[in-house]
């Protein structure tokens, strides 16, 4: 079992963060440790999963490499990120049983949710 992911993100990004994994994704940020807080950055958990966002000082996108997140609620997410401007790409045909698509993040780091089909 895995206990988080860390992505990373650009100094000063936090509101954005916040905002994106919070506000749209449904997630509920965790208070950092003290001894961590001060290096910035955020942490969030939701639907089985915990995330966390490290301050990167040359910080550059994950565009390959990233978290698949299982949601029930795959359809609902994709069309709140879409009207929000994170463009969603569908792949529903390429892993057998699971529709999912791909977004990124406010920081262009990449981005996979996807559910189980119907037996």
């Amino acid at each position: 079992m895995i206990h988080h992911v860390l992505l990373a993100c650009p100094p000063g990004s936090e509101a954005a963060s916040r905002a994106f994994y919070t506000g749209l994704l449904g997630l509920t940020e965790k208070p950092k440790p003290p001894a961590l807080a001060a290096r910035g950055g955020c942490w969030f958990t939701g639907y089985d999963a915990e995330l966390h966002l490290g301050v990167e000082a040359d910080f550059r996108p994950a565009r390959k490499a990233h978290p698949a997140l299982l949601r029930p609620d795959l359809d609902d997410l994709a069309a709140r990120l879409a009207a929000a401007g994170h463009p969603v790409t569908w792949g529903d045909d390429e892993i057998p049983g699971m529709r999912r698509f791909h977004t990124h993040d406010p920081h262009g780091n990449r981005l996979e949710f996807l559910t189980p089909l119907p037996a």
